[in-house]
């Protein structure tokens, strides 16, 4: 009798165990989900370097985006505003070199702009030179036109 007890007691003991061990495993997989559930999204640093304004017609702006990956890169924002009433209102947007292809001191520093140009035509002619780095200088212009709110490779 003694040894039926003994093992009544030891599957006891086992079957607690488990059950404490589910609880303990569900509680711990819940406590940790809740954290993580909803990654928070990273905020992009961002900096304008350089506006114009084109009469009544046109907003430009040029805007230096921090790249998430790399400290040390960033990327530039071309945005045509149009009024609409007495605000303005975004019409386009296009990404001036390539995504990450610029370095973030350089271009929120002083000089950062070699050129910004346009004029109040239609369509509106719009040349851009940034600066890559003070020791390699200005990159090669980029042009573009920008033809009833949009922008178009020049």
């Amino acid at each position: 009798m003694n040894s039926n007890r003994t093992r009544l007691r030891r599957g006891t003991a086992a079957g607690l165990t488990l059950l404490m061990a589910a609880a303990l495993g569900a509680a711990g997989a819940g406590s940790s989900s809740a954290g993580t559930a909803a990654p928070q999204k990273q905020r992009v640093q961002t900096q304008q370097i350089a506006s114009s304004v084109l009469g009544s017609d046109y907003k430009l702006t040029l805007t230096a985006l921090r790249s998430t990956e790399d400290e040390y890169a960033a990327s530039v924002r071309l945005q045509v505003y149009t009024k609409s009433g007495s605000a303005w209102k975004e019409s386009d947007r296009v990404t001036v070199g390539d995504v990450d292809g610029w370095f973030w001191y350089p271009l929120t520093g002083k000089g950062a702009v070699c050129q910004f140009s346009t004029a109040s035509t239609e369509p509106a002619p719009l040349t851009v030179s940034l600066l890559r780095t003070p020791s390699l200088g200005c990159s090669e212009p980029a042009t573009y036109l920008v033809k009833e709110g949009r922008v178009y490779a020049g």
